[in-house]
């Protein structure tokens, strides 16, 4: 069983913002309208999310970098497989020093979660530290299915004896790693099984 230090670790960037909503973006009218792709029918994956919360996130300050990316369990819908029905990504802005959490849902469950991107509230941002470390968008390269697949393998004398546990995927960076990882958690964190995957290679790791 691996401890589930990078959860932990990457409190700073993968804040839930509790105290701030979420607002659809601000584009509205019919040529706004006409320009969002279709919405998925059903759950999907992380990085195809990714792109869609990252494109909002570039018109927000150009210079953006993420920082981290996780799933979001929503009534009705369940996390399997490495497809969720709603993600959570965090961007954070060097040039206005400050991050923001975006939002992407197939789900339509007003008020809280409309389909499409949604975007929270800008929140002040000191930059990175080293438990909390941006990651370039070309070292994103491993999907949230395919490093499911991965854990899965290393998982599976776990899984199969505590069968039925909901898994939950985040993405990030730290010090501990050289480059982002898929963190892949089945159950709770004191009682449950936590897999590391690199997310550039697909291989499995362990920090430093």
């Amino acid at each position: 069983m691996h401890r589930p230090t990078l959860k932990a670790a990457l409190a700073i960037a993968i804040l839930v913002l509790t105290s701030c909503g979420v607002t659809p973006p601000s584009e509205t009218g019919k040529k706004a309208e006409a320009r969002k792709p279709p919405i998925p029918p059903g759950p999907i994956t992380g990085r195809t999310a990714f792109w869609e919360m990252y494109r909002s996130a570039h018109a927000w300050s150009p210079d953006v970098v993420p920082l981290a990316l996780e799933d979001k369990e929503l009534p009705g819908y369940k996390t399997a497989d490495g497809k969720a029905a709603m993600w959570k990504a965090t961007f954070g802005s060097p040039k206005l020093h400050q991050f923001r959490v975006f939002s992407y849902s197939i789900a339509d469950l007003k008020p809280d979660v409309v389909p499409g991107v949604m975007i929270g509230n800008t929140q002040r941002w000191s930059g990175p530290v080293n438990e909390a470390l941006p990651f370039e968008t070309s070292d994103f390269n491993i999907d949230s299915d395919a490093a499911y697949q991965k854990a899965l393998a290393q998982a599976a004398p776990w899984t199969r004896k505590n069968p039925g546990k909901d898994v939950s995927f985040t993405l990030g960076n730290s010090s501990r790693f050289n480059g982002p990882v898929w963190y892949v958690l089945w159950g709770e964190k004191k009682a449950g099984y936590s897999v590391y995957v690199d997310a550039r290679t697909g291989a499995i790791v362990k920090g430093k």
